[in-house]
């Protein structure tokens, strides 16, 4: 969860929210130390004479401008590629769930169990308990095994949509017509909120997204459950 005044991202809850900050991280650096440069360059030139035409002319700075940038792209280009790769990478999931969005809820199918399909409606204001978030608290969880590779099934029943949960990493548009498909493993037990990150209407800052993640044997109870109240 995010907290007043933070400033940073929202603690990585998967280890691709962690590749993500660290490549958060090593760009930002790369950016405060073109930033510095400019403004050295550009506090020189007014202040002394490197404003000389014999110095403005020089091949050599032309070589340096112009092999620098192409340095400093590749140091970008090949740890962002490499999570690119990452994030696309779905090796046997041990559970599927599809997600459905509609105006203004999510719904949930466990692909691997029969008849465990739920709705996802965010909890109104006045009906909040202690403790709970406004805006952010649904009336069922989508609840999973933490340290199980877990594969999404995405789409959308009317408009666009987008499942996101920033502490997992984990973005991907709902589309009608098309099945769009993610995968996210959480190593350890905790309550994770995201909300729909697309504009899909006049509603769309009420279908918040809560992932609860539980160990394997409270998952089994909890199916169970779920599956002879339905």
């Amino acid at each position: 969860m995010a907290h007043p005044s933070q400033l940073g991202f929202q603690d990585a809850a998967s280890p691709v929210m962690e590749e993500l900050l660290h490549f958060h991280d090593h760009a930002l650096m790369i950016v405060f130390l073109i930033s510095t440069l400019v403004l050295y360059i550009i506090i020189a030139m007014v202040t002394t004479n490197l404003t000389n035409k014999y110095i403005l002319d020089s091949q050599e700075i032309e070589i340096i401008w112009t092999l620098l940038p192409a340095i400093i792209l590749i140091l970008i280009a090949l740890p962002s590629l490499r999570i690119l790769y990452l994030m696309d990478e779905i090796n046997e999931p041990h559970l599927t769930i599809k997600t459905m969005g509609h105006q203004w809820y999510w719904s949930y199918e466990y692909t691997d169990y029969e008849e465990l399909a739920f709705d996802s409606y965010m909890i109104p204001t006045q009906d909040l308990t202690p403790g709970q978030f406004r805006l952010l608290e649904t009336d069922h969880r989508m609840v999973i095994p933490a340290e199980s590779p877990i594969r999404m099934l995405v789409s959308a029943d009317d408009v666009l949509h987008s499942w996101a949960v920033p502490s997992l990493g984990v973005k991907m548009d709902a589309v009608p017509g098309r099945l769009n498909q993610t995968a996210f493993i959480v190593p350890r037990p905790g309550v994770y909120y995201g909300q729909c990150s697309e504009i899909c209407g006049a509603n769309h800052s009420f279908m918040p997204i809560v992932v609860e993640t539980v160990l394997l044997e409270h998952f089994e109870n909890w199916s169970f459950s779920m599956i002879n109240n339905a």
